[in-house]
């Protein structure tokens, strides 16, 4: 008898501390609190070693912050000359989203950039490769995954030509999303003279109590003159060879022009984060003829900085239409909200999602959102092509894509890097691709979406307690 006391005060103690540490986020609690009571022991110590809210005051942020601040106003002072107020307000009608873009956490607006969107990761891979093969003074790449496969063979073989030849090569990767990378692979990079860095590395990260907050951000910079940015990692499964998912349909941009500024901006940051040093010798950014007259706003987030405010901001301002391709739907309480009352004041909203997850427990928690949004008149679609690993959000004609998903951990718990788009010609072009993927998927009719089984909506339930934490 005393020891099933015992054991009751246990988990009663534990739920407490859960409860008294996320009274700011109700949300967080129920779902800590479910995996309390399946797993009362286990799910404590996942709790202390994984529930840490992310600290924005960080000393190392601070310092990180107050040693870049120097070359972020520079390159600020630099772009402003060639953009003039007025011009801000034609691209940015809405003065709500106009205020919001100002904020001094996101990057500036820049004009005089040339963008060219893939949606094949053959398309994609072939346009990276290219500009690494021409780089004469240095690259900058960073990744979430990279795979030892046979296309992250060929990544890895064409740095290590690059740095032989001369080239400043360096190559950022996450610490758990190269959790598998063979050690041997790195070693031969390092060998050939590439300087790697492992963001947030498994044991320290543990031991921090910080190793849910990864960086999830692609980016590759050469010379300055061509960055990417999107949703492609380095494997095989980008490029559609993995059997149990099959084609991969993806969203990622080669950006020329001042915006490249900024992602190499981005890059330095992780950089100096990881390595402690700092990249602001004026051969990384070059000063470069205007490559074209697109504006384009780079949109650096992360625990610390989050997108979640630009996300709900562009769903409230939106008049006429809302497109969303992700691949994980799991919306903040705010932009369920935004997106339920858009579709109720009459603005045309449509999701895709995927028809073949590749995580059920967060599909399962999607669809139990969808079962709600359909009620409220917004209409979704499961691609059927293959997978759907695009990110993309449209509202009227204005689009914000990138590597952040439409999910809780995209909005608070990963680092991630997007671009914000004002130009007709690339908000058409991922328009068409939207239009061209509802072609290819299957539209859930609510009648029938509500026939699915009993058994398929409990799932549902379970997995829509826990999403906060996907």
């Amino acid at each position: 008898m005393l020891w099933i006391i015992s054991a009751l005060l246990l988990i009663i103690g534990q739920m407490a501390i859960v409860l008294i540490n996320e009274y700011c986020r109700p949300q967080k609690a129920v779902a800590w609190l479910v995996i309390l009571m399946v797993f009362p022991l286990i799910g404590f110590a996942a709790y202390y070693f994984i529930g840490k809210e992310y600290s924005r005051i960080d000393p190392a942020r601070c310092k990180t912050n107050r040693m870049l601040a120097p070359l972020k106003e520079k390159l600020a002072d630099r772009c402003a000359q060639r953009l003039p107020p007025e011009t801000v307000r034609q691209h940015v009608g809405d003065e709500r989203l106009r205020a919001m873009l100002k904020n001094n956490i996101f990057l500036p607006i820049t004009v005089c950039n040339q963008t060219t969107v893939y949606t094949e990761g053959t398309e994609a891979f072939a346009a990276m490769f290219e500009s690494i093969s021409l780089a004469k003074v240095y690259i900058h790449i960073e990744f979430y995954i990279i795979r030892d496969d046979e296309i992250g063979k060929r990544f890895q073989q064409l740095l290590i030509r690059k740095s032989r030849e001369g080239v400043n090569v360096r190559l950022l990767y996450d610490g758990i999303g190269c959790l598998r990378l063979r050690k041997t692979y790195l070693r031969e990079l390092k060998d050939a003279g590439v300087e790697i860095g492992c963001f947030s590395p498994p044991v320290p990260a543990f031991l921090n109590k910080r190793i849910n907050y990864r960086n999830h951000r692609k980016i590759v910079v050469v010379d300055g003159e061509v960055g990417f940015i999107g949703g492609l990692n380095v494997g095989d499964e980008y490029l559609g060879r993995k059997a149990e998912i099959g084609y991969w349909r993806d969203t990622h941009f080669r950006i020329k022009g001042d915006a490249v500024l900024w992602i190499q901006y981005t890059f330095a940051r992780d950089w100096f984060v990881v390595k402690r040093q700092l990249l602001d010798d004026p051969v990384y950014y070059p000063v470069r003829p205007a490559q074209g007259n697109e504006f384009v706003q780079m949109i650096k987030s992360g625990p610390d900085e989050t997108i979640l405010e630009l996300i709900f901001t562009l769903i409230v301002s939106a008049k006429k239409r809302i497109y969303i391709e992700t691949p994980y739907f799991i919306p903040d309480p705010a932009v369920f909200l935004a997106l339920k009352t858009a579709a109720m004041r009459g603005v045309d909203v449509r999701v895709i999602i995927p028809a073949v997850p590749d995580s059920k427990v967060v599909y399962w928690a999607s669809l139990s959102f969808v079962q709600d949004l359909l009620q409220a008149g917004i209409r979704f679609y499961r691609y059927q092509k293959g997978f759907i690993h695009a990110k993309v959000v449209i509202c009227d004609e204005t689009a914000c894509s990138g590597s952040a998903n439409l999910d809780m951990r995209s909005f608070i718990g990963q680092f991630e890097i997007n671009a914000m788009f004002f130009d007709g010609q690339v908000v058409n072009r991922l328009v068409a691709d939207f239009f061209r993927d509802l072609g290819e998927s299957e539209e859930i009719v609510p009648a029938e979406f509500e026939k699915r089984p009993k058994s398929q909506k409990r799932k549902e339930i379970f997995a829509r307690l826990l999403s906060p934490l996907f």
